[in-house]
């Protein structure tokens, strides 16, 4: 059976697999936008559409309910677009195809967006409901979550009168969480000297592929590659073995995904070819044996191509491969504050050279502000060395946890009746737009929960079914314990 809307609870699948069939990437998600305008006015529930292009609807409280704290069920529509290399799918055009696989369900060879588009079917058979009870309900659902939280950012005061913000985002049914990091995006740009191809060579295109990936926050910390970094550590290595010339690379497409493939197109002295295409297969070997348990499909190959017009000066060319061979990326450092949970990470995440242009793209997390912007001058720093030009932006602070929420105290009660065991109470090195969102409305009350998600940002992303029928029941639940304003 591969039919989710068959599955329970009904109304949340169903949902969700509308979302699915509504191509909704980062910066294109006016489908959805439509779409969730469309049930807000299809149920006569006041909806409004923000200067940013948020969604917020309204729903009056259940009768009996009207003297309750206000809840925001908030929620993000996009997702993130990524997919096995030889899967033909426009995230743009194509809808999501799903498949059920034991108690999970996961999508075909593409991120599956249930990242967070379970939170969002699960604001929507809340507000589609007559008999679930609750107090005054607003949903927010933003846009752009994904690629720089423009919505979170453009959010502004006097649309909301909510007391509790729920976060329904995060990716483990066993947590309820109080607080993530913040991040900060660091790009280098800088143009470089092309040659006319040197005679007497042979064009390699070269790939690395078969990585895991994953997102750059949650699954930092689990040991993968970063093809990135795989290619130019390669790159470095050929240069002072075989004196090859770099004439374009390219690696990772999203800042928060953790990089699956690179490429690169070089050549090498015909009298060299034997030679380097051994050293390739060693260095797939090498690759394969430092990442054994967590990169098991990883493959590293090169193969002949069609041989370019132009090549990367060689002082340019030394000098930039050693800036992203030496550019900062994973865990940087873990908290002293909370055991288990990364304090600080870069993800070298976007890297493009070709046609005179070289461009990185990082994505840097921290939950100490201070490490954060440590951390990203020392990336800067880097490519400082070799005269980029180099940009910080997108910088959003972490939520600081609060142990005494009220509203943490009334989940975990009501985890605790319903599974008959205390959740975990968790900070993540994720993102999560309650801290921007906090800081435009101070006197919210936040927690965030979800269902069990595993390798969001990947094609291998699946959730977990008995993790939603749990989640909807805590959510449900908690909305029924909500008191009533002092």
């Amino acid at each position: 059976m591969n039919d989710i809307r068959k599955l329970e609870p009904g109304s949340l699948w169903n949902f969700f697999y509308d979302l699915t069939q509504i191509p909704r990437p980062s910066k294109k998600e006016q489908k959805v936008i439509d779409y969730i305008v469309k049930f807000g006015k299809d149920h006569k529930l006041e909806t409004i559409v923000d200067k940013t292009g948020n969604v917020i609807i309204k729903k009056p409280a259940a009768r009996g309910m009207e003297k309750r704290e206000g809840v925001v069920l908030q929620t993000h529509l996009d997702m993130v677009p990524q997919k096995n290399n030889d899967k033909k799918h426009d995230f743009e055009k194509d809808p999501i195809e799903t498949l059920i696989d034991g108690d999970w369900v996961k999508a075909n060879g593409t991120t599956l967006g249930s990242d967070n588009g379970i939170g969002v079917a699960a604001t929507l058979a809340i507000l589609a409901s007559k008999e679930i009870p609750h107090g005054p309900l607003e949903a927010l659902f933003t846009i752009d979550e994904e690629t720089g939280m423009t919505g979170a950012f453009g959010l502004k005061k006097g649309l909301l009168d909510g007391d509790i913000l729920i976060n329904l985002d995060s990716e483990d049914i066993n947590e309820l969480c109080v607080g993530c990091a913040g991040g900060l995006d660091i790009s280098a740009r800088k143009k470089y000297k092309e040659e006319k191809t040197p005679e007497g060579m042979t064009s390699y295109r070269v790939t690395a592929k078969g990585l895991k990936g994953g997102h750059s926050g949650v699954d930092i910390a689990m040991g993968r590659a970063n093809s990135n970094k795989l290619m130019f550590r390669f790159l470095m290595q050929a240069e002072s073995d075989f004196d090859i010339r770099l004439a374009e690379a390219e690696g990772g497409n999203l800042r928060n995904a953790i990089p699956r493939e690179s490429y690169s197109v070089l050549l090498v002295e015909d009298e060299k070819v034997k030679a380097f295409e051994k050293f390739v297969k060693e260095y797939e070997k090498i690759c394969k044996a430092e990442f054994t348990d967590t990169e098991p499909d990883m493959s590293f190959l090169s193969i002949k191509c069609e041989m370019p017009e132009k090549v990367m000066a060689k002082k340019d060319q030394y000098r930039i491969i050693r800036a992203v061979f030496a550019c900062p990326n994973g865990v940087q450092r873990m908290s002293q504050a909370v055991k288990g949970l990364v304090e600080t990470s870069n993800n070298l995440a976007i890297v493009k050279v070709s046609n005179g242009n070289f461009e990185v793209q990082n994505l840097c997390r921290s939950s100490v502000d201070s490490a954060k912007e440590a951390t990203a001058w020392r990336i800067a720093a880097v490519f400082h060395l070799i005269d980029a030009n180099v940009e910080m932006s997108g910088g959003y602070p972490g939520w600081k946890p609060d142990m005494d929420s009220p509203i943490l105290g009334i989940s975990a009660g009501v985890y605790k009746k319903l599974f008959g065991v205390m959740p975990e109470i968790k900070a993540i090195h994720a993102g999560l737009e309650c801290a921007i969102i906090g800081g435009v409305y101070p006197a919210l009350d936040m927690i965030s929960f979800g269902p069990t998600i595993k390798y969001p940002h990947s094609p291998d992303e699946k959730v977990g079914i008995t993790s939603v029928k749990k989640f909807f029941s805590l959510l449900c639940e908690t909305l029924k314990q909500v008191p009533e304003k002092k």
